[in-house]
């Protein structure tokens, strides 16, 4: 099994930064890699960014690529999720999840998900 916990979320204005963390603890090693996905209320949760546990690959959603980028540090057991340029449409709570199949952007392709972390940009 593995534990995971967000953290790093809070209010920003538009055009802001933000860092969210997820650590990890128990079973840490798993074929595939980490996510970031995100829910808006009253919408699907959706995909953001995934990171193979190599670190070489990173896979972004078009409505955050060139904004976000995903991480991690090994040695803490952390994947990252820096949010540059944010935007009030990316209001929502941003959940990490580890991928356990070969589809990227698949909310079916995660398990293990975190309890999320509230992001809110306003305008």
């Amino acid at each position: 099994q593995v534990q995971l916990v967000e953290s790093g979320g809070g209010l920003v204005q538009a055009g802001g930064s933000l860092r969210l963390s997820c650590a990890a603890s128990g079973r840490t090693f798993w074929t595939y890699g980490m996510g970031w996905f995100r829910q808006a209320p009253g919408k699907e949760r959706e995909f953001a960014a995934t990171i193979n546990w190599s670190g070489r690959n990173t896979y972004y959603a078009d409505s955050v690529k060139g904004r976000f980028t995903i991480s991690r540090d090994d040695a803490k057991n952390t994947v990252y999720l820096q949010m540059n340029s944010l935007k009030p449409e990316d209001t929502a709570v941003y959940y990490c999840a580890v991928r356990v199949a070969a589809q990227l952007m698949e909310v079916t392709s995660y398990d293990y998900w975190g309890q999320g972390t509230q992001v809110t940009v306003s305008s």
